[in-house]
């Protein structure tokens, strides 16, 4: 089951080749960052004397690890013209983002603007 990968803005999207493929067949899980993809081909005309046979049938899987930073719990999937194609969002936290940095005004000068002690005691 070959795959292709690629990171997109936010998101991942990974393409498999499942040609022949009973869609009611695909079964994906995630377990511990585990992703999980099974599919079974089934064997036309089972009771037939084969001349050639080359295609592989039965049930087919394949495991990958998911890294860190990943929405697993919105990954989606959609099934197209032997395709599998599964899209998977980076979490916010993953997300790159700027920080702003605060321009601070530097402290006044100490006593400046404040009256002398000499000024601000009563006659009296």
């Amino acid at each position: 089951m070959p795959i292709d990968l690629q990171r997109e803005t936010d998101h991942y999207v990974l393409s498999m080749d499942l040609p022949g493929v009973d869609p009611g067949s695909i079964d994906i899980s995630v377990e511990d960052r585990i992703l999980t993809i099974r599919a079974e081909r089934t064997t036309p005309s089972a009771g037939a004397d084969w001349l050639v046979r080359e295609r592989p049938s039965g049930t087919f899987a394949r495991q990958l690890t998911l890294g860190q930073g990943l929405a697993l719990d919105q990954i989606s999937a959609a099934y197209t013209d032997g395709v599998l194609s599964l899209t998977i969002p980076v979490s916010e936290q993953a997300k790159p983002r700027r920080i702003e940095v605060a321009h601070v005004a530097s402290p006044s000068q100490l006593g400046a603007g404040a009256p002398a002690a000499s000024e601000s005691a009563s006659t009296g």
